[in-house]
């Protein structure tokens, strides 16, 4: 059984995933991070007690929450209805320009496509 007071926190960090020292490494934990705290939000992972912080500026972080929000509504919506529904396309299309809104807004490519 997992202790969940001795889990560290996942950490997604814009500033270090921005900038001159971006590595291999960083993109893959960004990734990583991204993908957990999806299937928390789809309640898929078994480690919905993930502790998460997410740090930015303002902009950077209501820009990740609004696309996490249109990523999760996307995957509800083509599990519900099917890739070929009219509302599943919708939300492609929202989920793409949530995705452009935040690689503009923090220089960062989304890990998901």
């Amino acid at each position: 059984m997992l202790n969940e007071d001795k889990l560290q926190p996942l950490v997604i960090d814009f500033a270090t995933v921005r900038g001159d020292q971006i590595n291999e490494d960083l993109i893959r934990n960004f990734a990583n991070g991204v993908r957990l705290f999806l299937g928390v939000l789809l309640d898929q992972n078994p480690a919905s007690f993930l502790k998460g912080v997410i740090r930015g500026t303002p902009r950077e972080i209501d820009s990740f929450v609004k696309t996490m929000s249109s990523e999760k509504r996307y995957i509800e919506i083509a599990r519900k209805y099917g890739l070929d529904d009219p509302r599943t396309a919708a939300n492609s299309a929202r989920l793409r320009s949530a995705i452009s809104s935040f690689e503009r807004e923090t220089g960062v490519k989304w890990p998901i496509k």
